[in-house]
Formats: structure tokens, sequence, C-alpha cells
């Protein structure tokens, strides 16, 4: 187990670098994500910037995940298709409605009118602080993928080896230093995993501006 998302970090740091990361731009998955992509930023000396995603959810089961969207500068849209003829097209269409509204406040929540970080010819690493359904994961790639990286990298401690196998299909590598067989949340893999803010995730971006100025 992480002791916290700065111990999964400091992890995630170490395995990306063996990867061989190229002129890197750290991207991190709004809340959680942030903090763990924070801590890989400062190791790799990489900027710090977000893609911020939100899960679509099954109406009756609001912890299932049945999609994403996501803004890190191209707009993405992604949605289980074997799971729309069960919750019904206007519940999908609803909910990502939704979804976008509070992607958008988000965004200007943690940009606070900045730019995203420019990735052309760099190696976009997308960070998040683990990888359950993969949904989210999934539509931040596609956002990210036609903002001119060099190469599309997804970094997490932990994941769901299924999640993590399908992401591999998508991007030009997975770094995840553990998939364990017997995954059933993120949070049974560190001791403190607590709520984060947007007041610290603003912090987060606060302090890599500051160390990048």
């Amino acid at each position: 187990m992480y002791l916290d998302r700065l111990d999964a970090g400091d992890a995630l740091a170490a395995a990306l670098g063996e990867a061989g990361v190229i002129d890197p731009v750290v991207l991190g998955l709004p809340r959680g994500g942030v903090m763990v992509a924070e801590r890989v930023a400062e190791v790799l000396g990489a900027p710090l910037d977000v893609v911020v995603a939100k899960k679509l959810t099954c109406p009756e089961r609001p912890e299932l995940a049945i999609g994403a969207a996501a803004n890190g500068g191209v707009p993405a849209l992604v949605v289980d298709a074997s799971v729309e003829p069960l919750v019904g097209r206007e519940w999908v269409r609803d909910e990502a409605r939704r979804c976008w509204e509070e992607v958008h406040r988000r965004e200007l929540v943690y940009r606070r009118g900045r730019a995203p970080v420019d990735l052309r010819g760099r190696d976009a690493v997308i960070v998040d602080d683990g990888i359950a359904t993969g949904w989210t994961m999934l539509a931040a790639v596609r956002s990210v993928r036609g903002r001119g990286a060099g190469r599309v990298l997804v970094g997490a401690p932990v994941g769901a080896p299924e999640s993590v196998r399908d992401l591999e299909r998508e991007v030009d590598g997975v770094v995840c230093p553990r998939r364990p067989r017997d995954f059933f949340a993120v949070g049974q893999f560190y001791c403190a995993f607590g709520q984060v803010s947007d007041e610290q995730v603003i912090a987060a971006l606060e302090r890599a501006r500051a160390v990048a100025a």
C-alpha cells in the first residue's frame, strides 16, 4: 500500500524516469490525480497542467462509471456502448450535459484564465491516483491526443489490470507500478486517501507555476 498520494507520486516518478520520457509535460486529472502529478512533475523537473475530466454515472448506481467527458484543450466524450441501451439515450445525453457543465466550471476555477501548456513535440504524461474503470483516463487521453504531443503516456500508481490493458491500446505507453488482481477500488491501496478539494488543486498548480517561473 502507498502511504498517501505523495508517496505514490514518488513511486510513479521513479517508474516514469525508467521509462525514458522526453521533455515531458505532466497533466494531472483533478482532483486526486493532481496531487500525485505535482510530485511527479517536481521529480521530473516538468511543468504541471490539468486535464479536467468527469465520469458519467449510471442512474441507479452512481458509483458506476458508464463513460466520461474531458477537456484539456480538445473536448472528448466517451460512453460505454454496452450500457447505453440499458439506461437510455436520453439519460446519457442529460448526464453528458451535466458532466460538461462541471468540466467547464472546474476549468475556469483551475486555469484562472491561463491557456493549456503547449504540448507540441513533447511527451504528455497524464497522471491519476489510480485507474479503476479507466473511463476518465480514456476521455483525458483522447482530449490530449489532438494537441500535437510527441507521445501520449498514462501514469498511475495502481490500476485494475484489465483497464490498464485497454488503455495500452490507446496510448504510446502506460506506466503503472502496481496492477493487483484483487482490485476493487483505488482507495484500498492507500493508507490515507482523503477527499481533495478544489482549493488544494489550485494550490498545487500555483506551487508548480512558481517553481517553473
